[in-house]
């Protein structure tokens, strides 16, 4: 009988870790965690004509080093634009306000995320701010589109005659 309860503490205390071990990782790999153990922060918004797949929880970064995440995503039914709600960390609360936001890739075709470039200047974004230079997700479907167009367009000048070029006329016996 020992063996047996051995055996089910053992398991009981292995499932236990594993879903401590998840709670960990969920808490470490989502935009929300627990407000509690995470560092101090403030919001500002940024307005997007297209925001592309752009998600909550996606990284909001400045030369490559994240400062913050994106908390919310909402439209503006009066602009029709794309709201983006970024919540800042505190220890980087010396971004100028005349600062742009722009949508990237990361990677090929990784997820998109936030990039701040620094404005010049001697004011800050505080909490409630918004960022009034931004540039849109680029979206590669539209791209493809375009050059999908022009492809069929060229080919199609190609094979119609050319107005510039002299008529051939019919000889006539």
């Amino acid at each position: 009988m020992g063996k047996s309860r051995t055996l089910n503490l053992g398991t009981g205390s292995f499932v236990l870790l594993g879903f401590a071990a998840l709670f960990f990782l969920t808490t470490q790999t989502t935009s929300h965690g627990l407000a509690v153990f995470g560092p101090p922060r403030y919001e500002v918004t940024a307005k997007f004509d297209n925001i592309g797949d752009l998600k909550v929880g996606a990284p909001v970064s400045m030369s490559g080093v994240e400062v913050g995440r994106v908390a919310k995503i909402d439209f503006d039914s009066n602009e029709y634009k794309a709201v983006v709600l970024l919540r800042l960390n505190t220890r980087y609360n010396k971004i100028p306000v005349d600062s742009d936001a722009s949508i990237y890739t990361q990677g090929l075709l990784g997820g998109k995320f936030i990039g701040i470039t620094a404005g010049g200047a001697d004011t800050y974004l505080k909490d409630k701010s918004q960022i009034d230079f931004t540039q849109s997700a680029f979206v590669l479907e539209n791209l493809i589109g375009q050059v999908l167009a022009n492809f069929t367009k060229s080919k199609a000048d190609a094979q119609a005659p050319d107005p510039a070029a002299p008529k051939a006329t019919e000889k006539t016996k």
